[in-house]
């Protein structure tokens, strides 16, 4: 039969190894950082406007010009900061461009850049290029999409306005 004094003390020994568990659990967890919640970054090919569509009516209204830094995507919403980094050349040369069309409508491209974007790129010449987009910031009054909701985003004039 135990004493009395051996019971309080077994207490004390399984919190202390709850404690001990838990913390050793705890330095086992790993982190995944994949930007900041809703900032979703995605990878595709770049392309760029031609000259046929200057002084048409792009898809938010404004008037197109290539000397802008404007972009069409098909999904996020219009006036959201984007950063587009090319990852095909050593340089990794990046502009900042703002979605205010819709587009692109050709598959396995991501976005259509204005000349002016695609020539700080350095894609004139080729035509496409490998980019990786970086969402800068949304335009006052929409939120991010939900972090699950990176999934390819579906394409036509029913996709919706709000994800990748």
């Amino acid at each position: 039969m135990q004493s009395d004094t051996a019971l309080p003390a077994l207490g004390l020994r399984c919190g202390a190894g709850l404690i001990v568990l838990g913390l050793f659990l705890l330095g086992c967890t790993t982190v995944q950082n994949a930007g900041t919640p809703g900032l979703p970054q995605k990878r595709g090919t770049a392309s760029y406007y031609a000259d046929k569509f200057v002084g048409r009516t792009t898809a938010n209204g404004e008037v197109f010009y290539q000397e802008r830094l404007t972009a069409a995507h098909r999904t996020l919403p219009f006036g959201t900061q984007v950063r587009a980094t090319r990852i095909d050349v050593p340089s990794r040369p990046s502009v900042v461009v703002r979605i205010n069309d819709r587009g692109p409508f050709k598959d396995n491209r991501i976005i259509d850049l204005t000349k002016n974007a695609a020539k700080r790129l350095g894609m004139i010449n080729d035509g496409l290029a490998e980019v990786e987009l970086e969402v800068v910031s949304y335009p006052t009054g929409t939120s991010p999409p939900a972090p699950d909701s990176s999934e390819e985003a579906p394409t036509g004039k029913d996709a919706p306005n709000v994800a990748w």
